[in-house]
């Protein structure tokens, strides 16, 4: 069963993005994941299976 990830959920990964930070915001779900980092604003592609591996936290957005 997949996780129950929504878009504006903020996600924390356990390897870091490039820039130093490992804390993005969900702004496309699916099959595929548009996520954008928190510190430098790069948007990165990602399939459910690999981000499902890499995801240490997630914080859902209370609407």
């Amino acid at each position: 069963m997949p996780m129950k990830i929504d878009v504006g959920d903020l996600v924390y990964t356990k390897k870091p993005h490039p820039c130093g930070n490992n804390e993005f915001l969900i702004t496309r779900t699916g099959m595929d994941f548009r996520m954008k980092c928190t510190k430098c604003g790069k948007e990165v592609w990602i399939t459910r299976v690999k981000l499902e591996k890499r995801i240490k936290k997630i914080e859902k957005n209370e609407k």
